[in-house]
């Protein structure tokens, strides 16, 4: 609705409380700066933080700036007002100061107290001059950052060592500068009906699938609540299954890894005040690599994948292993080891299910507060916690040894895997698994895995299968799952993806080094023809 006359907007100031950003959608900036500045008063009453500085051009007109303190840039903002209190007579219209009069690079103009105000509690300046209906947003935002250093949680020995930090135009520069090219683009949105916090979801035109953009932008348009605090609000909004343990987005905290996500035709969401972007669509092969396996020779990667692999499957299945091997299927055990078990599990008052959920449990907790408390104290805790309390609990007969390696290898083995919302569903699984193992022994435990796998082979991220290029099969996708393929091998994008351009490298260039037979071959060659014309 429209305010065209001054007495509507004295009855919008009389009326006037605290309200939401989006019920300002549609009230125009009033051409009285009065009604404006007695407007703005009563909406920012007691927020100290909000500054409206009124000042007067050298014509007369009347102005005001308005800003939040703390948001902005001290010196560029007295700049831009020492340059607006020199206009003469003609300039006080609001089109001539954006086009010839501000040194700011980054303004624009509203009409709305929406649009202004949403750009005010960003980090914008707004400029309101008597006699205008528009206003002006200038970019000179200065507020404190962190600065960007390794990100903690996907430390590489190999690789880019910087990461994202809470500021989402740092952010998307750093980006930026991984993808130097205009089919990166970005687009802006905003979610959170107090918090109006920001953010970007980036792809690259003409190699990300159309349907999947448009699908990750519509469901994150459709966000109706009060707040956005952090990338996680975002990823349990729009994935595909609330209640399914496996993750289907990931987060990243590297540029490298988003730059390879985009490359590979995913999507990236940026949110202000978080460090941590997610990409979508994901598979459950994503979790298990990092970005190092990149960085590093083929071998060496499929060797550290593969262990990665191994040590899943150990972390899953151990504790129910041994708790059905030792309840029902003792025969499979060789005669000394079932008679060390037995001996060790002689003074044990508790059968073996209960046994492991007691170091399970522990081993969990010890884990829990190693990561709260302070870095320097969480790590003896989590270790020595570990050693004393296992050590105390085989002394004093509530579990056995052998209940103590168990747990001890299980907690290491999920260690191995790269990312932390994945090795979380792992570690929520191993329960049932156990309770199943503890009920039926192997067959239970097989039955659950049944369940799981059934479970994520229906699970879909975007429309995209969960165990893509697996089930379904796609035999050309297979260069980059259990194993990694040498660069040269893998010329196309993964086709689950529906990308718009699938070829990454052109073709036959391995096989042209190959045929030349290397730097030493061509020379040995150029050799053999000079001494044959000797």
């Amino acid at each position: 609705m429209k305010f065209k006359k001054k007495d509507k907007m004295k009855e919008l100031i009389e009326t006037m409380n605290s309200c939401s950003l989006i019920e300002l959608e549609g009230i125009p900036i009033s051409p009285q700066l009065d009604d404006n500045v007695d407007l703005l008063k009563k909406m920012f009453s007691d927020c100290s933080d909000f500054v409206i500085r009124e000042f007067r051009q050298k014509n007369s007109v009347r102005a005001i700036a308005v800003f939040v303190d703390g948001l902005i840039d001290t010196k560029e903002v007295n700049s831009a007002l020492k340059s607006l209190m020199v206009l003469e007579d003609g300039d006080e219209d609001i089109k001539v100061i954006e086009e010839a009069l501000l040194p700011v690079s980054q303004m624009g103009r509203v009409d709305d107290y929406k649009k202004l105000l949403q750009a005010v509690l960003s980090g914008d300046t707004g400029i309101l001059v008597e006699g205008n209906t528009e206003a002006l947003t200038l970019g000179i935002r200065g507020a404190e950052k962190r600065s960007v250093n390794e990100p903690e949680g996907e430390a590489v020995v190999r690789g880019p060592r910087e990461g994202f930090i809470e500021n989402i135009r740092t952010n998307t520069s750093m980006l930026r500068r991984k993808l130097r090219t205009p089919r990166l683009k970005m687009k802006s949105l905003v979610v959170g009906r107090e918090t109006n916090t920001n953010l970007v979801v980036a792809f690259l035109d003409g190699i990300a699938d159309p349907e999947i953009v448009q699908e990750v932008t519509g469901r994150i348009s459709k966000i109706n609540m009060d707040a956005v605090l952090e990338s996680g609000y975002i990823e349990e909004m729009i994935q595909d299954n609330t209640y399914s343990p496996f993750p289907q987005l990931m987060y990243s905290e590297r540029p490298d890894t988003v730059a390879a996500a985009l490359l590979e035709g995913r999507v990236a969401i940026f949110v202000d005040g978080t460090p941590m972007v997610l990409i979508a669509p994901v598979t459950f092969w994503m979790m298990m690599q990092a970005s190092e396996d990149y960085y590093e020779r083929f071998q060496m990667a499929t060797l550290v994948r593969l262990l990665r692999y191994i040590f899943l499957i150990i972390s899953l299945i151990t504790p129910a292993l041994y708790v059905a091997i030792t309840t029902y299927h003792q025969q499979m055990l060789p005669t000394t080891l079932l008679l060390s078990i037995a001996a060790a599990r002689e003074s044990i008052p508790f059968p073996a299910i209960v046994e492991a959920f007691i170091m399970e449990i522990s081993f969990e907790a010890l884990r829990e507060a190693g990561i709260r408390l302070p870095k320097t104290v969480g790590q003896a805790v989590s270790i020595l916690g570990a050693l004393v309390v296992g050590q105390a609990a085989v002394q004093a007969g509530i579990v056995s040894a052998p209940m103590v390696i168990v747990v001890s290898l299980t907690g290491i083995a999920s260690f191995t895997i790269p990312h932390f919302n994945a090795s979380i569903s792992l570690r929520m699984l191993r329960f049932p698994i156990m309770i199943a193992a503890s009920i039926l022994g192997i067959y239970g435990m097989l039955v659950a895995l049944l369940l799981i796998l059934g479970h994520m082979a229906n699970l879909r991220s975007f429309g995209v299968p969960y165990l893509s290029p697996l089930a379904p099969m796609s035999i050309g996708d297979l260069k980059d799952v259990l194993l990694r393929a040498p660069w040269s091998m893998m010329e196309k994008r993964p086709s689950f993806l529906g990308v718009q351009n699938a070829r990454r490298m052109n073709d036959g260039y391995a096989n042209s080094i190959q045929e030349r037979g290397g730097q030493s071959g061509v020379t040995g060659n150029r050799h053999q023809s000079e001494e044959g014309q000797s």
